[in-house]
Formats: C-alpha cells, structure tokens, sequence
C-alpha cells in the first residue's frame, strides 16, 4: 500500500491506494531527457572553518528518535514543548536508497509553495540510482530553500575521495528545476546554488585516512581533532576541490561508520585479521550554503539497526516575508524575521537522520 499525492487547490490531499512500485530505470529514461526533473513527482552554530581547538560541548542526553551523542541539555526543554505541536508531509521521493521527505508545522503549510524535485543518478554507468541525489526545491514566503540528500561513491582506497568529488559536481550540474514565477515577477530557482538556503545530507562516504588501528585508537581517546585533521572531506574541502563555500558544524562525535549489527563495537573488532577492515570515518554529514542559515546543534544518534549512526542536526533560518501593507505599483517591499525551521521535530526546529 502506497499513498499518491495530488494538489487540491493549494491543498494537498493525501489518497491511499495500491501502486506497483517502479525503479528507477522504470521511472524514466535519464539519458533521453536532457533535465533531470522528475515529472512523476507530486506535493501536496559555528562552522569547522572557525578553529577547531577548545573542549567539547556538553554531553548532556537528548533524544529525537532514542537518543543521541553530545546533544546540548536545553534542546530537552524545545522537545517536551513540541510534543502537542502537529506537522504535516508537504514532500517526500524514494530512489532506491535514498529518501527525502519534507514535513512543516501545519500552520505554515500554506505559505511552502513551488514543491519541486530533482533526481540524479551516479551508480553503475553513473546513471543507475543506488548512489547519487534528491533534491527538493521549495519557497517558504519569499525565500527558497533546497534540500539534496545523496549517497555518495563509496571505497577506502586512495584516489576514492576524488570519485567522491567527481558526484558532487555531477550533482550540481545535473540538478534542474523548472522554472515558476514567483511574487513580483521573481523566476524561482533553477539551480542548487540559485537557491537562498542549501543543506546538503546524507552519506557522503568520505574516509579517514588512517589505518583500522591508528583511528581505533584516537577513536578511543575521544581525539576528534586529531581524527579530523585526516578527514577526506575536510581535506579535500580546504583544498578547494569539493564543496567550496559551504559550511559544515564542528563535530565532537565519534565516527558513524562501520559498525557491528545491533552493537556498539566498530566492525573492525569482530574482523578476522586477514579479512580487510573497514576503518572507522564520519560517512554521514550535514552540510549548509548560503546566508540566513544558523546551526544550533550537530548530533550523532545510537540507533543500531544499521552499521551507520544517524546524524541530525538543527538550525534557525532566516525568512523574508512580503509586507502587504507596503507593497505599491512601484515593486515589492520586504522585511527580514526570524523563523521556523526546516524540518519536524522541536518546537520551531528540525532535524534530519540518515541511516
């Protein structure tokens, strides 16, 4: 049993019904369409560029989903008071592995408007969709917000991380959303980067570049910073190469990769010595781009039906709204207000979980 989405108005109305599910190779043709649009779909802090030295954060308990590594203590506070708080899906797309869905307050549902999404594929032939993006493009007021999980190239081996690279530029060249004129005769965004807030998530696959060992043991001295300074993706970010002018929150949490079914113990521990080990490496991220975007909090959950720890993190986002009492012939007039959040969890915030 699935359930389509059709526009009711400005209303999405949701309808249960049974539906064959499709792959990807199903859905469309992606080499016979020049866009990657996806017309089957239907709606209805502080940086690691700042310095990385200082103690880490408090490592007081919260919990969205069970609970999670390193969270700050009054996030418990924004969670008992969102318990009676209602959200509502607005999007959601699966490809294969990868799943994107967007939820709001029910209050502000009527002001997401233009749901748009993307798709690109960079598996086998590097077109197949067991790795690569959804990108989903809204307008919240008159501000647009993209929101791209990916599952990126995976593999250890050096010259990996360039692979790595090599989809994320994919991704952003590929990525296309129609066009839809906004308020005052404004184009929506076409692009990722055309939008005014980005987060990028999801398991990026980057590695440590340290043997099984040598990160084990840092690992267990909780030195993240000597960890971190052998991360691909923050070498490769520094060196330009990937990623450039995006932000990432500072991390004060173990690796999210690779652990034992249904334990708390690397994968690397249960290995036979001649079996090739996975070393330990923050594959799951969260990253952002733009102004306007403010990270609260960056978190590592303990779930453990999967060899990777869900990553979540919350930010406040900054939104220009119309103000009707001083809009004239001549244009638009706006004010600045602090807002909502992205995605459904706290009282006025989100958070996001891969797995």
């Amino acid at each position: 049993m699935s359930r389509s989405l059709r526009i009711d108005g400005d209303i999405m109305v949701m309808q249960p019904r049974l539906d064959r599910r499709f792959s990807v190779c199903d859905r469309a043709s992606i080499a016979s369409r020049p866009s990657n649009f996806d017309p089957s779909f239907r709606c209805g802090g502080s940086s690691d560029d700042e310095k990385l030295g200082g103690e880490s954060p408090s490592t007081d308990i919260f919990s969205p989903m069970s609970y999670v590594y390193g969270a700050p203590q009054y996030l418990e506070e924004r969670e008992r008071s969102s318990l009676h708080s209602k959200y509502c899906l607005v999007a959601s797309k699966q490809m294969v592995g990868i799943f994107l869905t967007i939820w709001v307050r029910s209050e502000i549902r009527g002001d997401v408007k233009n749901l748009k999404v993307s798709c690109v594929g960079r598996g086998l032939m590097g077109y197949l969709g067991n790795k690569g993006s959804i990108s989903i493009s809204m307008s919240f007021h008159r501000t647009s917000f993209c929101f791209i999980c990916s599952h990126l190239t995976s593999g250890q081996k050096e010259g990996d991380e360039l692979r790595r690279n090599s989809d994320v530029m994919e991704i952003l060249r590929k990525t296309r959303f129609p066009q839809v004129h906004r308020v005052c005769d404004e184009k929506s965004p076409e692009t990722i980067l055309d939008h005014d807030r980005i987060i990028w998530l999801g398991d990026l696959n980057y590695r440590i570049a340290l043997s099984y060992q040598s990160a084990k043991a840092l690992v267990e001295m909780h030195n993240w910073r000597a960890l971190l300074e052998k991360d691909q993706l923050r070498i490769e970010r520094r060196c330009g190469r990937v990623f450039e002018g995006w932000k990432e929150g500072r991390i004060f949490f173990p690796p999210t990769y690779k652990y034992s079914n249904n334990s708390d113990r690397y994968a690397g521990d249960d290995t036979h010595r001649k079996e090739k080990r996975r070393t330990p490496a923050w594959c799951d991220r969260i990253l952002w781009h733009g102004r306007g975007l403010t990270q609260l909090a960056y978190l590592h959950g303990e779930s453990r039906f999967s060899d990777h720890r869900p990553v979540y993190s919350i930010f406040t986002a900054e939104v220009e709204i119309t103000n009707h009492n001083r809009i004239t012939n001549m244009g638009c007039s706006s004010s600045r207000v602090e807002v909502e959040e992205l995605l459904p969890y706290s009282h006025g915030f989100t958070e996001f979980g891969f797995y």
